[in-house]
């Protein structure tokens, strides 16, 4: 079903098939990045002896670039990355990530078509909990169930791997959690980042 409703959506797009990261980020709505003109994002893509565009609302700053990547410093806290996914009929989806850091790191992520009409996530992304982290094998001890109930808050951070089309998926907890808790949290931790794998339909673990 999940591949279906990819299928379906790159269907509706064939005709943009080969597009580069350029086209894709030229057409972004303006709810995406306010008052960033396409003259603006032509400067930034163009324009190799510029990494910072100053414009209305501040600066954008140019992090990584390729064909089918871009990666951009939007504030002082945040960032936002668009990639180019490839599907098993070579057409392609948009992925966005945007990342506020703060105390922790928090990520947003959604898909798009490359004519941005969104695509429901739960059928390219697996969930992830705090489970997905943690060692299953130590879930019925009383350590391991009170560990989770000191995880009041979930910041999950998204970022592409040097701008591949895998996913690095970390559980930024130690910045919110005191010094003890996170010793006694830190035992119990499988992973503090797993690697999600794109295979041209969805992303699996």
């Amino acid at each position: 079903m999940k591949q279906y409703i990819l299928l379906l959506f790159s269907c509706i797009t064939f005709l943009g098939y080969g597009q580069k990261i350029d086209e894709v980020f030229k057409t972004m709505p303006d709810e995406f990045l306010p008052a960033f003109t396409e003259a603006d994002k032509t400067m930034l893509l163009v324009d190799s002896s510029l990494s910072v565009i100053p414009y209305a609302l501040g600066e954008i700053e140019k992090l990584a670039y390729s064909e089918t990547f871009l990666s951009i410093k939007t504030s002082g806290v945040g960032t936002m990355q668009i990639k180019l996914l490839p599907l098993v009929n070579n057409t392609q989806i948009v992925a966005m990530i945007k990342t506020v850091c703060s105390k922790v790191c928090d990520s947003n992520i959604r898909f798009f078509s490359k004519e941005w009409e969104e695509i429901d996530k739960s059928s390219i992304l697996p969930q992830i909990t705090p489970l997905t982290f943690f060692d299953s094998s130590k879930a019925d001890t009383p350590e391991f169930k009170w560990s989770l109930s000191h995880i009041d808050m979930f910041p999950i951070s998204y970022q592409f791997k040097n701008g591949s089309n895998n996913l690095a998926v970390t559980f930024d907890f130690k910045n919110y959690l005191s010094k003890q808790d996170v010793q006694k949290v830190s035992p119990f931790l499988h992973n503090e980042t797993v690697d999600l794998m794109w295979n041209k339909s969805t992303f699996v673990l």
